[in-house]
């Protein structure tokens, strides 16, 4: 989809249209100090999986990430542990971690154009605070909802139907950076938008079934966000 002005009554948001944003390679740039925590906590561990494999599972949460990178009997072996190991390692890395370019103005446009945003994250609350403090917007989100607000973690659509209820909303657009984000979203009757500053290409974003592939979310200052609620059934 092209992005584009909106341009007249019939493009502006009716109330209830709800923005909901990932947080973790979507509003702050974390993903690869994830990947490098939960690398080290898997070497910690003697388990030998490759950095890659890892980054391509982060996105999804805590709870089905070992099983999907390592197998389930790693899962049931070192689960928690390597959870622990994980969080601590993360704890370490979080001073490291910035806002993404364009994160504080796409949020701050949306709200100004009447949207209603709500953040739907696998990720901790107190990683999703630390995020949300980081850039800046905290005030103008209607809900925030994390792993503990929903019963199965992403790529099910809990954690993005948990937000849209809070936020009060009737339908959204989801905006996320991952193949899960977009698989939620699907789940959920939504669009998603993504970026690739999570570290998937295009084309596999567009294969899952992105609406709209952008490098940035600075990118996604000017597009026609009514029409993307739309594209949603």
């Amino acid at each position: 989809m092209s992005a584009g002005t909106p341009d007249g009554p019939a493009h502006r948001p009716r109330p209830g249209d709800t923005v909901i944003f990932d947080v973790d390679g979507t509003l702050v740039d974390s993903t690869y100090h994830h990947a490098l925590a939960w690398h080290r906590a898997f070497k910690e561990c003697s388990v030998d999986v490759p950095l890659w494999r890892v980054h391509r599972a982060v996105g999804m949460g805590g709870d089905r990430l070992v099983s999907a990178v390592a197998g389930e009997q790693v899962e049931q072996e070192h689960g928690d542990r390597l959870r622990e190991l994980w969080e601590a390692g993360y704890d370490e890395l979080l001073p490291e971690v910035d806002p993404l370019p364009g994160a504080a103005d796409l949020v701050r446009r949306l709200h100004e154009q009447g949207f209603v945003l709500a953040v739907g994250s696998s990720g901790k609350p107190k990683y999703t605070d630390a995020a949300l403090d980081a850039v800046g917007v905290r005030d103008l989100f209607a809900a925030v909802t994390t792993s503990e607000d929903a019963q199965e973690s992403k790529p099910a659509a809990d954690i993005l139907r948990a937000a849209l209820e809070a936020a009060g909303g009737s339908r959204a657009v989801v905006v996320g950076d991952t193949p899960y984000d977009v698989e939620a979203a699907s789940s959920l009757g939504a669009a998603c938008v993504t970026v690739r500053t999570g570290g998937f290409g295009a084309e596999e974003l567009e294969a899952a079934g992105a609406a709209h592939v952008a490098d940035g979310l600075e990118d996604l200052l000017d597009s026609d966000w009514a029409a993307f609620v739309t594209r949603g059934r």
